[in-house]
Order: structure tokens, then sequence, then C-alpha cells
């Protein structure tokens, strides 16, 4: 009897020990439990610690309730301004709901990566190159939108996405450091050019105190010379003042001018030459001769200014006869031998001077020499 009864009480002692080991659940801290009861979610959330279920009625699924880092693959897209790129991301999400996360979607973890793709691949089309490579804080916040709004109703919440890379086609890099290296080319000649504005103000600052005292314009030339010498150079330049060609060219210029003004006044000075008075001549008249009409026709004389060949029946005599002019020629005809001859120069005008112009202080009406602005 004694030894029945011991048996029964190991028996049951076996038995509860079976039992508590099968309700016996612990859970950790970052965990919690959702038990279903015969299929149904019971109304508590099993927290952290030591818990217990009923053996084959209850069923406890443990969620994690850790930030949990899901990276998103690269996505292929069309930027706003026609440019293919490839952008991968990383989503940092943690569930604030057990119940939800295990009743509301199968696998959340899968249901956040999808989501995080198709999002990836809007903000890529909204969004411009300029603003994937210098304004990621934006798009990550709008990204981060876009992946909580579902994802609130499976009790999981969004941490923060990141944006980890853009990669780039080989020619648009190319081009973009084509353009990076025209940007940084006209700066620097923006900053050169505004280095020379600069000096060329302080260079007319100093040119105008130095016109002040000329001696200071001289030892600064001797200061460049010596900054020359001292490089051990055996070529030494001196500077020529570009003032003193400038005075030779105005120099030359007001000689040319003075020279043009004084043939000008000189072939304004000179009368024209008069053309020789011609006498009115008499008639002339042939000389008798003997009569044609009874001459033979070889003997009949030709005209004198016929041309004829010598030695030819009825050619002219070699020698013209002169007509016979009635009176005597004018004693101031320039034709006549021994005749006056007029006068080349004017009763006003002076001798030229050796370089065969005439003075010009000694010109009727001139008592000075003729200026550049007094020429017409």
């Amino acid at each position: 009897m004694v030894e029945e009864l011991v048996g029964a009480v190991v028996a049951a002692g076996a038995a509860g020990v079976v039992y508590l080991l099968a309700a016996a659940r612990v859970v950790k801290q970052y965990e919690r439990g959702v038990v279903f009861r015969l299929g149904r979610l019971t109304s508590s959330v099993r927290g952290p610690g030591f818990t217990m279920i009923v053996p084959g009625v209850d069923r406890m699924r443990k969620v994690n309730m850790q930030i949990v880092t899901m990276p998103v693959p690269a996505q292929e897209g069309i930027t706003r301004d026609n440019v293919t790129v490839r952008v991968d991301a990383v989503v940092y999400f943690k569930v604030v709901d057990a119940a939800d996360a295990v009743v509301e979607v199968e696998d959340y973890r899968f249901a956040v990566s999808q989501v995080a793709q198709t999002s990836l691949r809007s903000i890529i089309g909204k969004s411009d190159l300029d603003d994937l490579l210098s304004n990621r804080e934006k798009l990550n916040q709008g990204l981060e939108v876009m992946i909580d709004s579902p994802a609130l109703g499976w009790g999981v919440q969004i941490d923060r996405v990141e944006i980890k890379d853009v990669s780039l086609p080989e020619t648009m890099k190319r081009s973009m450091a084509r353009q990076a290296e025209a940007t940084r080319d006209r700066r620097a000649r923006v900053i050169n050019a505004d280095a020379e504005l600069q000096a060329s103000k302080k260079l007319a600052e100093a040119a105008q105190q130095m016109s002040e005292t000329p001696a200071a314009l001289q030892l600064r030339l001797l200061q460049t010379v010596v900054a020359v010498a001292a490089e051990k150079n055996s070529t030494l330049v001196l500077p020529f003042p570009v003032e003193l060609l400038r005075f030779l060219e105005r120099s030359g210029l007001q000689a040319e001018a003075r020279t043009a003004a004084y043939e000008r006044v000189a072939a304004s000075r000179e009368p024209a030459e008069p053309e020789p008075a011609v006498a009115p001549r008499e008639s002339v008249e042939p000389e008798p001769s003997a009569s044609v009409e009874g001459a033979p026709r070889d003997e009949v004389p030709l005209p004198v200014e016929g041309p004829h060949r010598a030695g030819e029946p009825g050619s002219a005599p070699e020698a013209k006869a002169s007509p016979r002019v009635r009176g005597p020629l004018p004693a101031d005809d320039p034709h006549r031998v021994g005749g006056p001859l007029p006068d080349p120069l004017p009763a006003e005008r002076t001798p030229p001077d050796a370089d065969g112009l005439p003075e010009p202080d000694r010109l009727p009406g001139r008592d000075r020499l003729p200026e550049p602005e007094d020429m017409p």
C-alpha cells in the first residue's frame, strides 16, 4: 500500500515537472511575447522575464524590439533632369507594437524592405542630380516620411533613412569634372582680375603721389635697376620713358604740319605764268609764179604740204617755201629774237631761302609762322 502511494506521488511529481518545463517561458529584455490561446490573441503582451503558458493551449511568439539596420539594394532610376543614376540606402527601424507587427503583417522586415525600395525609386524620379549630390538631408527626410506612412499600421517605426551612395555613368563623371574645372578656372580669372583692379588703383595713387615729387620717380627707377642687377644677370635693362617718345612724336607731327603749311602758302603766293601775247599777223600771199594753164602736166607744181617721196615725178622740193609776212614783229613779242622775257617772280616776292621756300617772316601780310591751327 505504501509502495503504491509512493509510486503515485513520484509519478505526480514527474508530471508536474514535465508540465512546468512545458509551460515555462523566458522573455529577454529586448523582446516581447505575444500569446495566442487557441489561435486567438490574448489581451496582454508578456514582458521580459519568466512567464508561464498553458502547454498545448497557448502559443507564444517573441518579437524583437531592437532597432534593425536594413540595407536597401541599389536602385537604378532617371532623375528629373534625365540623368541615369544608381542609388542605394539604409533604413533604421524598430517595432513599437509587437501585437501589430505579428498580426497585421506576415513579415514586417520584408514589407519594410519593399517599401524602402519603391520609395527610393520614387524619390530619385522627383529629384534633380544636384539634389542627390548636395541636398541629401532633405531627400532623407522625404524618404523617411514615405516609408513611415505605411509602416505605422504594422507596428513599425522608421527611425531614420540614409542615402549611402549615388553612382553616376562615366560620361557624366567626365562632364562634371570638366564643369568643375571650368568653374574653378573662371573663379581664378575673376580673382586675378580683381587683384589687377586693386593693383591698378594703388598704382594710380602712387603715380599721383610721385608726380608731385619727380625725385621719387627717379629713386623708384634706380630701385628697379638694383633689383634687376641683384639677380646676377649679364644684361641690364634700362627703361625708356614713354613721355619722351610721346614728346618726339608730337614734335614730328608739328614739324610735318608746319612744312605742309609753308608749302600751301608758297603755292598760293606764286602767280600764274601769263600766256604770251601773239601779235595779229597780216595775210600772207604766195609769190607770183609762172602760169599753170599753159604748162605741161608734168611741170605743174604740187602743194608744199603734200606727202610725196623725193625723186618721184611731181614731188615737192626738199625745202619748203617759207611764207612772207608783211610788217615786222612787235618788240614785246616773246617769239621775237631778243624780245623781253616775263619776270618769273612778282615784284613783292622775296628770293627763296636755302630750302627753296620763301622766308615766312618776309611774306607780305605775314608777321609770324603759320601754325597748324591756322590751316584751313
